[in-house]
C-alpha cells in the first residue's frame, strides 16, 4: 500500500520501522504526534511530493516513479543524496563496524581467524566507499549543480564556456556503483558460508541484516542516480554541447 500525504507520520514508521533512518535525513525527527505526512514536511520545509516518492520507493521495491522523479529539480535530489551519503558514513558504516568488532572479539580459534579476515574485507569494501563517495561530493555533485544552473540561467557565453572547461561527462561515472553493490554481497556471502558463530548466533544475524539493509539502501541509491540523475544531466550536456 502506498504511503499518501494524508497519513499520519507515525503510521507510516509503524507501518515500516527501516522508513525511520530515511525519515530522518530529511531532518525529521520524532515527536511529531498526529500530524499526517504533508504536515510534518510543510512543518520542515520539505517539498512532501519527493519526500512520498522516496518514501514509496524503500517501501515497496516495485514502486520507482521514474518519470515522476524526473521533473524534481536536481539541486533537490542532489541534497538528498548527501544526507544519504552523510547516513551512510556516520551511521550505518559504524554501527556495522562496531558489531563486527564485538563478533571478533567474542570467538575464538578458526571462528576468530575467519571473522577477522572478513573484518578486513569489510574495511577494505568501507574504505572504497569513502573513496567513492568523496568523488561523488568533490567532483559529481558539484558539476551537476553547476550544470543545472547555467542550463536554467546561464548565458550562451558561460554555457560555451563551462563545456570547454570541463572535460568530464556524466556518463564516464554512470558504471561505478555495481563494485560497490557487489562486495556488499560477497561479504553477506563469506558470514553465511563460513562462520559458525556458536554462542554468538544473535550477533552474526544482527550483522547480516544490517548489511542486508546497507546493501538494499545502496541499490536505491544507485538507482536514484543511474535512472535520474544521469539521463537528465545527458540531456542537459546535450543542449550545451549543441550551442
Amino acid at each position: 500500500m502506498n504511503i499518501t500525504a494524508n497519513i499520519k507520520m507515525a503510521d507510516v514508521i509503524i507501518q515500516n520501522h527501516h522508513l525511520l533512518s530515511v525519515i530522518n535525513r530529511f531532518g525529521i525527527q520524532l515527536g511529531f504526534g498526529e500530524k499526517s505526512v504533508d504536515s510534518v514536511c510543510k512543518l520542515y520545509n520539505i517539498n512532501t511530493d519527493f519526500f512520498l516518492d522516496i518514501i514509496n520507493s524503500f517501501n515497496d521495491p516495485d514502486f520507482f516513479p521514474k518519470q515522476k522523479l524526473k521533473t524534481y529539480p536536481l539541486n533537490l535530489i542532489v541534497d538528498y543524496l548527501y544526507k544519504t551519503h552523510d547516513y551512510y558514513l556516520n551511521v550505518k558504516i559504524p554501527e556495522i563496524n562496531s558489531l563486527i568488532n564485538k563478533l571478533v572479539e567474542s570467538s575464538s580459534g578458526e571462528t576468530a581467524n575467519a571473522i577477522k579476515l572478513i573484518h578486513k574485507f569489510y574495511n577494505e569494501y568501507s574504505s572504497q566507499l569513502h573513496q567513492h563517495i568523496a568523488y561523488e561530493e568533490k567532483t559529481v555533485y558539484p558539476y551537476i549543480l553547476k550544470l543545472e544552473e547555467l542550463y536554467k540561467e546561464g548565458n550562451e557565453e558561460q554555457k560555451k564556456l563551462f563545456v570547454s572547461n570541463n572535460k568530464f561527462i556524466i556518463k564516464d561515472y554512470a558504471t561505478q556503483h555495481e563494485n560497490i553493490e557487489e562486495k556488499i554481497y560477497d561479504i553477506k556471502n563469506l558470514l553465511i558460508k563460513y562462520i559458525s558463530p556458536e554462542d554468538n548466533f544473535i550477533l552474526c544475524f544482527k550483522i547480516l541484516g544490517q548489511l542486508a539493509h546497507l546493501e538494499d539502501d545502496i541499490k536505491d541509491h544507485s538507482e536514484m542516480e543511474n535512472k535520474i540523475i544521469v539521463p537528465k544531466v545527458s540531456i542537459m550536456e546535450n543542449s550545451l554541447q549543441n550551442i
